[in-house]
């Protein structure tokens, strides 16, 4: 609708003044609750209760209607049944309210009448130009102005604290579950928006506004799908550019779990692994649960990612150094000996450590503390780290180590500069507090603290990568089917290698192709009706003389007759016999939520046997493409493994550059290209498409 050129989010979260029709003197209640928040909260601006039943609601004046009121609302909140919410809505038009919030259930997640339902409201809220955020939402909240648009129990007896961070969901009650469990981490925050059933403010159209907003510096986000995918393309490249983390819980990995998100939100939820390409690519953090979620938060809000992957590790225990190494390792991040020296240097401090990495300056060190202060200098002196992680287990909680140990560990790291330190103990919160206030991240569990180190790694890495490329102007693509010379004579245009091909109308012209090109030769029918050359024995390889290919044309036509008796067929192709190499697949789909996508696959007519595929938006960029090989489980196969020679992997990334190109270009036609399998010779020698399919969008 042409009211999106004007935030929905900012007219609800910037509101100055709210009425709540439905307002019940239930102060438990949905709308009795918001109204109680409200007050609790000190929002200065005017509150009108509206209800035509009511003359007063819970101690203040009540109007029978919003035409009554003295002003005109900015925004209106709606917890009234669906119908009625719809003719709320008309009466919010006709008055000049700029945003509804509505939180009635009853409409598209319940059925076809609901659905309906909420094409009333929403046609209703267009002709006043109404932006409307729900239906079938828990609300929103700005805690720095007091408004309180939300009816959550677990904001309950505390007022968010307006700190940095922002939370949109599309789960209510996630959201509101989330914004208490980050308040209880001490993580202030600022606003909430849960989107609901998302017929008009949507989950990117929230995203986009966050990231564009300088107070908030980390982006807690709950998504079932999106259905806006440039504009939540555009958030995530706002969001790049001002190097502000987004941590997202996407659900719907799982079959049943992606069947659920439909049931729940009617939002369109495409492919797992287009999403995790398209969040790696913006260096988007994607939780699995919502302790990770809230502890990648938790590091973000108080420290910057910043790239870098060697980890040092200080412990009093040496098992414990093992798990964080072994963590480490699980999580991206090496692990790497401190120089000769540098081991000298503590082993003359502390004899009895061990100094290499772990450094374990073992329980002795609780009698003398200086050793601590000791290895952290050395190590940020002389070890090359980016990152320190130190393991102290309960010794915060005793009053014996509690002021040494924490006086050793700030002279220990007095001079990290901007380098990351993150300690592992178990302390009472007032004492994490003043560690967190030091500018140190503090996590019980070591796992969770390395995680922590490895995602601002990662984040970090991300935000110096350049933003990524953006869609080049579409050009047109006629939607016709295309046999395979026609689609690899696209794709050799477009700049992917092929072999030489000639298209022989007939047996003369077979042999003559052959001649000229050089035997052997391969045969392969040609017509835009088989999809499956070999499943009509339409394939012929290794014909040495011209008397081997009359008689393979032969039998390739007889079979096709045969087995596809109805189809089109324009010849057969002649192409030199391919040479050998390591098999890979190259193609790319339009997906319907974010567009193209290109899938790099090792394996090539094996790829669904081995699994080994990268996906990532198309057009990629040289360097991205070089990491989607690198990328590959089995990207040693290409570097050279057992004595092998090493693939061209350059052209490889080449081709693949080449795919996402084209791809991308031609989005508006295109459904999907493929080339399978595309051969990698060894280094120098490039790569080879040998076989291609180009369908356009009308499916042929």
């Amino acid at each position: 609708m042409a009211e999106r050129a004007t935030s929905g989010v900012a007219a609800v979260l910037e509101a100055r003044s709210v009425a709540l029709v439905g307002a019940s003197d239930d102060r438990a209640g949905v709308s009795g609750r918001v109204l109680r928040y409200l007050r609790d909260w000190g929002f200065p601006g005017g509150v009108y209760p509206v209800n035509p039943r009511r003359a007063q609601v819970q101690g203040e004046r009540c109007w029978p209607d919003l035409a009554s009121l003295p002003e005109v609302p900015e925004l209106a909140v709606l917890a009234v049944p669906a119908r009625a919410a719809v003719q709320a809505m008309r009466e919010c038009a006709e008055v000049g309210v700029r945003a509804v919030v509505v939180l009635s259930a009853g409409f598209a997640e319940s059925g076809p009448e609901g659905a309906r339902l909420q094409d009333e409201l929403l046609a209703a809220a267009r002709t006043g130009g109404v932006r409307v955020l729900g239906p079938n939402c828990i609300g929103a909240f700005n805690s720095a102005t007091g408004l309180a648009a939300t009816f959550a129990t677990a904001l309950d007896g505390a007022v968010p604290t307006a700190g940095s961070v922002g939370i949109l969901s599309q789960s209510g009650a996630y959201g509101a579950h989330v914004a208490y469990l980050a308040g209880r981490r001490g993580l202030g925050v600022r606003y909430l928006v849960t989107t609901g059933n998302e017929p008009d403010v949507d989950l990117a159209e929230a995203l986009l506004w966050m990231a564009g907003r300088p107070e908030i510096d980390v982006i807690l986000a709950y998504a079932e799908g999106v259905k806006d995918g440039p504009r939540f393309l555009e958030a995530l490249r706002v969001a790049h550019a001002a190097r502000k983390p987004i941590v997202l819980l996407k659900v719907g990995r799982s079959e049943v779990g992606a069947e659920a998100a439909r049931s729940h939100t009617a939002a369109l939820t495409g492919s797992d692994q287009v999403y995790d390409a398209v969040l790696a690519r913006y260096g988007v953090h994607r939780a699995e649960s919502t302790e990770e979620q809230l502890d990648i938060a938790y590091a973000c809000a108080h420290t910057r990612p910043r790239a870098g992957g060697r980890l040092g590790i200080v412990t009093v225990s040496g098992g414990v150094g093992i798990q964080l190494a072994d963590s480490a390792e699980r999580h991206g991040l090496a692990v790497p000996p401190m120089p000769i020296e540098a081991q000298r240097a503590v082993l003359d401090l502390i004899p009895y450590a061990s100094a290499v990495n772990p450094v374990d300056c073992t329980a002795q060190a609780l009698t003398h503390m200086d050793v601590f202060v000791a290895a952290w200098k050395v190590m940020l002196a002389e070890g090359g780290f980016d990152a320190l992680v130190g393991f102290f287990t309960t010794m915060p909680l005793s009053a014996d180590f509690a002021g040494r140990l924490r006086e050793s560990i700030e002279a220990g790291t007095a001079d990290r500069g901007d380098r990351l330190v993150v300690l592992s103990f178990v302390a009472e919160p007032e004492t994490v507090r003043e560690y967190e206030r030091s500018g140190f991240l503090v996590f019980e569990d070591t796992d969770r603290a390395v995680r922590a180190v490895a995602a601002l790694a990662r984040l970090g890495a991300a935000f110096d990568r350049p933003l990524p490329a953006v869609l080049p102007p579409a050009r047109a693509l006629p939607r016709r089917a295309y046999t395979e010379f026609e689609a690899t004579s696209l794709l050799a245009a477009a700049g992917v290698p092929t072999l030489p091909q000639r298209l022989a109308p007939d047996v003369d012209g077979a042999v003559a192709a052959a001649e000229e090109l050089g035997h052997p030769v391969a045969l392969k029918i040609v017509s835009p009706d088989v999809e499956h050359k070999s499943d009509v024995g339409g394939v012929a390889l290794g014909l040495a003389d011209a008397a081997a290919v009359r008689a393979a044309h032969r039998s390739i036509l007889r079979s096709a007759r045969e087995k596809a008796p109805d189809a089109r067929i324009d010849g057969v192709l002649v192409t030199p016999m391919a040479p050998r190499g390591i098999e890979t697949i190259v193609g790319a789909q339009i997906d319907p939520v974010f567009g193209p996508v290109v899938a790099l696959g090792l394996g090539g007519v094996f790829v669904e046997v081995l699994r080994d595929v990268v996906l990532r938006p198309a057009p990629v960029t040289r360097d991205e493409a070089a990491a989607m090989v690198t990328a590959l489980r089995g990207a040693a196969l290409l570097a050279g493994a057992r004595g092998t020679d090493p693939a061209d992997v350059d052209a490889l990334a080449a081709a693949v550059v080449a795919v996402s190109e084209f791809a991308a270009t031609h989005r508006a036609d295109l459904a999907s290209v493929e080339v399978n399998p595309l051969v990698v010779l060894p280094t120098g020698q490039g790569c080879r498409a040998l076989d291609a399919v180009v369908v356009t969008g009308d499916g042929r």
